[in-house]
């Protein structure tokens, strides 16, 4: 079996573009895979153009260590964000194509389930006006969903410090989720990179008699001597520290794990290589007695994959989910994902990731250009937080 033919897609939304691929062999088996690409979507295109012919076309989707081996290193220059969402497109369409051949969900050639149900957190319902009465209802309709957990940014475009009234206001939105949901609802404290240690450790302060279930990414993730500063700053307070999405391969992770400077890893498996990459990271993690909880801003593929990793990982601990309260037509575009039940995904059905591209549908969505901002202050009206 080789790979015969790769067919890039785009999907628009108001925030953010799905860039889908349809992965074909020479015996009639298609695979696909899909990233949320950060504002790169023509960058990520042109890379595919280059490396298809030169390592993906002829290529035996069964060998994934070496068909990704060969993208990470035989290009020479090293590989980021644009690269390691590139050979995730492809791998978890190869696990797909696998999957089908051999007629078993992905996660059983993952080494087989450990659970039996994935519990889920909501993102993207916060989508309203920044203040307390439009954060405690939307909050409200999360928890009436049957959510158990939410994650959200309420610190506006702070950008390594907050004034003391914009301090004032993120405490008034935090009380206003709270108290909308209640002690039965597991708060997760989005910090989306921000802020300075100081500043970080502030807030956690602050914050810490709500009992959040982490903060996430207190500070930009270049420095992660800055994060572990951190998190031994908020370890007594009982607060773990969540990280991950914006680190793309192993050899950053290598440090975070030698500094123990987080918690919760959150690897986004469509931008860290794909699935294989992801679940050599959580042994890795294990050793360190770390909790994975993947990112997900994708739509129906890049949900799919991440479920099979968690049904196959001991050190799974929750599954990032979107789509319930922004743009729920994304999961048409490959139909087969499980919906959220009383806050958890039932197993993915295979054979494969167990979904089927909708050509039609993505068509249907052409590209939007949008461009995805976090610090301007009314992002929250205009596009959801990742």
């Amino acid at each position: 079996m080789k790979i015969s033919k790769v067919t890039p897609l785009v999907m628009g939304t108001p925030w953010r573009e799905l860039l889908f691929v349809k992965v074909e062999t020479d015996d009639g088996l298609v695979g696909v895979g899909e990233a949320r690409p950060l504002g790169r979507t023509e960058t990520l295109l042109g890379y595919l153009k280059e490396v298809l012919p030169r390592y993906v076309l002829g290529a035996d989707p069964f060998e994934v260590e070496k068909l990704t081996h060969r993208m990470f290193r035989e290009d020479f220059g090293r590989a980021g964000e644009v690269v390691m969402t590139g050979i995730a497109l492809i791998e978890i369409a190869c696990w797909d194509i696998m999957g089908k051949a051999l007629n078993q969900p992905v996660y059983r050639l993952l080494g087989g389930a450990v659970r039996d149900r994935i519990k889920a957190y909501a993102n993207g319902w916060y989508r309203v006006e920044r203040t307390p009465e439009e954060f405690h209802k939307a909050a409200q309709q999360v928890a009436a969903k049957g959510y158990s957990a939410l994650k959200f940014d309420p610190f506006g475009a702070g950008f390594y410090e907050l004034d003391r009234a914009e301090k004032v206001r993120v405490l008034d939105l935090i009380e206003a989720v709270a108290s909308a949901v209640g002690p039965g609802v597991d708060l997760l404290i989005e910090m989306h990179g921000r802020f300075n240690p100081v500043t970080a450790v502030e807030l956690a302060k602050e914050i810490a008699r709500y009992k959040p279930a982490w903060i996430e990414e207190p500070v930009p993730p270049e420095n992660l001597r800055a994060l572990r500063d951190v998190k031994e700053a908020v370890l007594p307070m009982g607060i773990p520290v969540a990280t991950g999405e914006r680190m793309h391969t192993p050899y950053e992770y290598r440090e975070l794990f030698e500094l123990q400077a987080a918690d919760i890893l959150q690897v986004d498996i469509t931008h860290y290589g794909g699935l294989l990459n992801a679940k050599k990271l959580a042994a890795t993690a294990e050793t360190y007695y770390m909790l994975m909880a993947p990112h997900n801003v994708g739509g129906p593929v890049s949900t799919a994959a991440a479920l099979h990793l968690a049904a196959a990982t001991h050190n799974f601990k929750i599954q990032e989910f979107f789509n319930d309260f922004v743009d729920q037509h994304v999961m048409d575009a490959a139909p087969g994902v499980p919906p959220v039940i009383d806050g958890y995904f039932a197993l993915p059905n295979g054979p494969g990731l167990g979904v089927t591209l909708d050509e039609d549908l993505i068509a249907a969505h052409p590209t939007r250009g949008t461009h995805f901002n976090l610090f301007v202050e009314d992002w929250h009206k205009r596009q959801s937080g990742g």
